[in-house]
C-alpha cells in the first residue's frame, strides 16, 4: 500500500505584489502568485527571471584561487607540459572533464589526456591509482573536477610524483584545505564569490571562463560547451537559481537547438530529437544513460574495454564526429540497459529481505547490507527503496575488501550529520544533506547500522516521515488554456529552488473509462473533468499510483494534486496532468 501523504498548500502571495505583476505583465493572477511565492515580487525582478542575461554571470576572478588557477594553466600551455583533466565517474564528473578537456583542445593544447576513476578500482575521488597513471604519462599538471575538496594527503604524494592539482570542487571542505596550486570551491569559508551552488562542471567553466576573460576570447567562442554544462546542472540536482538559472538557460537552448556529437547521438536514442529538451528529459533520460557508464563494472578480461566505465563517458562527450559518437552512444546505452535490469533485480532483493525482517521494516531508517550487491547501483536501491518506505536509507556492498554504500535521505532529515556522527568507525565519508557515500571495514556493519538507527531515531521529526505533497495554488481545470500554459513555461527550467508548479484541484472525476497501464498495469490513465464544469476534461497520468482505479472507475470525486506538462505522442503535443497525488472525496 501507498504511503498516505500530507498535503501543504503554501499561503498566497502579497495581493498587491501579485495584482501589480498581473498588469504589468499581461499574466493570470495564479501565475503572478507563484512569482510572488517564489521572492519574485518587483516587476525588475520578473524582468530578470524571464529573461536571464549572460551578462549578469559573476566574474570568476571573485572566487578564491581563480587567479592562482588561470596563470599556472598558463604556464602549462606556455610550457606545452602534459596535462590531464581528472574527473569523477559520475554526470557531473564526466561533464565537467569533457568541457575543460574541449576547451584546452580549443586553444591548441595537445599534450592532453584525461582520467576518469574506476568506481570498483580506484574509489571515489582522486587516487593513488591515477596519480600513478600521471606521473607515468609524463603528467606535471592535474586539473580534478567535482572532487579534491578532501583530497590532503593525495594532493601530497603527487606531488612527491611531480604532479601539481588544480582542484575544481563543490562540495562541502574540511577544515583543512589540500596544498594544491589552486582550489577553486565556492562553499570555502575564505571564498567570497557571490553564489556557492555551482555544481562541479560550473566551477569548471567558470574556470574556462576565467582563462578566456583574460586572454580576450569572446564569451560566444565558449557557449558551446553550455549544453555539456546543463546536463551537470540538472543531474546533479543543484538550485536552478542565480547563476545556474542562466547557464541552464543557455544551455537547454544550445542542447535543443546546436548539441555536440556526443550529446546529440544520446538525444537521439532517447527519442528526443523530435520535441524541446527539458530538464526533466536531461534527469531522467539523457543523465542516467551517461551514470550508467560510470555504474557498471568493466571486463577486465577485454581488451577492447575503456579503463573505466565514465572514461566511456568521456570519450563519447567530447567525440566531434556524428558517426563515431553514435557508435559510442550505443554501448552507453547498453550500460544504461545492464543497469536498469541489475537494479530492478537488488530493489527487488532489498524489498523482500525488509518484509521479511519485522525489525527492519518497523524502524524509522534503514540500513541494508548484502556482499553480493553491484556497488554502481547501491545509491539507486537507496532512492527506490525511500520511494516505498519513506525513510533515511543506507544500502551497503562490499568491494575490494571494504564495506562501501550509497545513503539517501527524505525533505527535511540532515543525512550528512547522522552519518558523521558514525565517523570513527569509517575509513571515509563524503556527501551532503541529502546523499552521502561511505566506506567502512566489515566487522564495523553491525554497529555503525545500530549507531545510525539510534542517531535518526533521537534526531527525526516523525512529521518528516510522512511524504508531503507542496501545493502552490487551487486552480480550476477551465484556467488551463493554451495561453496559460504558454506563460506556465516560461517559467521554465523548473528544478530545486524553481520547482514546477504543483496545483490543485478539488471534486474531480473521471470521464469515460480510466485504464491501468503501464508493464505491470501500475500507472492510472484517465481524463477528469472537474464537476462543477463538466465541459472541461483533460487528460491525466498518475504515475505509480493504480490503488484508486476502482474508485475512479466508478465515477466517484477526488481531490486531485497536479503539475501541469506535455504530452509527446506519436508527433502530437497536448496538455496533460501529471497527478501527484490523489484523494477520494468521501461524503
Amino acid at each position: 500500500m501507498p504511503i498516505e501523504k500530507r498535503w501543504v498548500v503554501r499561503p498566497v502571495g502579497e495581493a498587491d505584489a501579485v495584482s501589480r505583476l498581473a498588469t504589468h505583465l499581461r499574466m493570470s493572477p495564479v501565475l503572478t502568485n507563484l512569482l510572488v511565492q517564489r521572492g519574485i515580487d518587483t516587476v525588475e525582478k520578473a524582468n530578470k527571471f524571464f529573461n536571464p542575461q549572460l551578462c549578469d554571470l559573476h566574474d570568476p576572478f571573485l572566487m578564491q584561487d581563480m587567479a592562482k588557477a588561470v596563470e599556472r594553466i598558463e604556464r602549462a600551455v606556455a610550457r606545452e607540459e602534459m596535462i590531464m583533466v581528472y574527473g569523477d565517474y559520475d554526470v557531473d564528473g564526466t561533464t565537467a572533464v569533457a568541457l575543460v578537456y574541449k576547451f584546452l583542445k580549443q586553444i591548441g593544447h595537445k599534450n592532453l589526456v584525461f582520467y576518469i576513476p574506476d568506481r570498483y578500482n580506484d574509489g571515489y575521488g582522486i587516487s593513488v591509482k591515477g596519480i600513478d597513471y600521471a606521473a607515468r604519462k609524463g603528467v606535471t599538471l592535474a586539473i580534478a573536477l567535482d572532487c579534491g575538496i578532501k583530497a590532503v594527503e593525495k594532493v601530497v604524494y603527487a606531488k612527491e610524483k611531480g604532479v601539481d592539482f588544480i582542484i575544481c570542487d563543490h562540495h562541502l571542505p574540511a577544515e583543512e584545505i589540500p596544498s594544491a596550486v589552486a582550489v577553486l570551491d565556492p562553499k570555502r569559508n575564505d571564498c567570497n564569490y557571490p553564489f556557492d551552488e555551482l555544481s562541479g562542471c560550473g566551477v569548471g567553466f567558470k574556470l574556462v571562463q576565467a582563462y578566456a576573460q583574460k586572454h580576450n576570447i569572446p564569451f560566444r567562442d565558449i557557449e558551446h560547451l553550455l549544453d555539456l554544462l546543463v546536463v551537470s546542472i540538472a543531474s546533479d540536482i543543484v538550485p536552478l537559481t542565480g547563476e545556474n538559472r542562466i547557464l541552464a538557460y543557455y544551455g537547454l537552448e544550445r542542447l535543443n537547438r546546436q548539441p555536440s556529437s556526443g550529446l546529440g547521438s544520446i538525444i537521439r536514442i532517447c527519442g528526443l530529437d523530435r520535441q524541446t529538451i527539458t530538464i526533466d528529459d536531461i534527469v531522467f533520460k539523457i543523465g542516467p544513460r551517461i551514470n550508467a557508464a560510470g555504474r557498471m563494472r568493466m571486463d577486465e578480461n577485454d581488451e577492447n574495454a575503456a579503463p573505466s566505465g565514465g572514461f566511456a563517458a568521456v570519450e563519447l562527450l567530447v567525440e566531434g564526429n556524428d558517426k563515431m559518437a553514435q557508435e559510442y552512444c550505443n554501448v552507453i546505452d547498453s550500460y544504461n540497459q545492464d543497469r536498469k535490469t541489475i537494479d530492478r533485480s537488488v530493489t527487488q532483493e532489498a524489498h523482500e529481505y525488509i518484509e521479511s525482517h519485522p525489525e527492519v521494516k518497523n524502524r524509522k531508517s534503514t540500513v541494508i547490507y548484502n556482499p553480493k550487491w553491484m556497488k554502481g547501483i547501491v545509491g539507486i536501491v537507496a532512492s527506490r527503496l525511500i520511494e516505498t518506505y519513506y525513510r533515511p536509507t543506507v544500502v551497503l556492498t562490499m568491494s575490494n575488501g571494504f564495506v562501501t554504500g550509497s545513503a539517501r535521505s527524505v525533505p527535511g532529515f540532515d543525512l550528512y550529520q547522522a552519518v558523521e556522527s558514525c565517523s570513527d568507525l569509517l575509513e571515509n565519508f563524503g556527501g551532503h544533506m541529502y546523499a552521502a557515500g561511505l566506506t567502512m571495514k566489515p566487522e564495523r556493519v553491525e554497529e555503525f547500522t545500530r549507531r545510525f538507527n539510534d542517531y535518526v531515531e533521537e534526531h527525526i521529526d516523525p512529521q518528516i516521515l510522512v511524504p508531503q505533497v507542496d501545493i502552490d495554488s487551487e486552480l480550476l481545470f477551465s484556467d488551463i488554456t493554451p495561453q496559460f500554459h504558454r506563460q506556465l513555461n516560461s517559467f521554465q527550467p523548473f528544478g530545486p529552488g524553481n520547482a514546477a508548479p504543483v496545483f490543485v484541484t478539488y471534486a474531480a472525476s473521471a470521464h469515460g473509462e480510466p485504464k491501468l497501464v503501464g508493464a505491470e498495469f501500475e500507472h492510472l490513465r484517465m481524463d477528469l473533468m472537474q464537476r462543477q464544469k463538466p465541459n472541461t476534461t483533460i487528460p491525466s497520468i498518475a504515475f505509480q499510483q493504480p490503488t484508486h482505479y476502482e474508485w475512479v472507475r466508478a465515477g466517484k470525486a477526488v481531490d486531485v494534486c497536479y503539475q501541469i506538462v506535455e504530452n509527446h505522442y506519436r508527433g502530437m503535443v497536448t496538455t496533460q496532468l501529471r497527478v501527484k497525488d490523489l484523494k477520494p472525496v468521501v461524503k
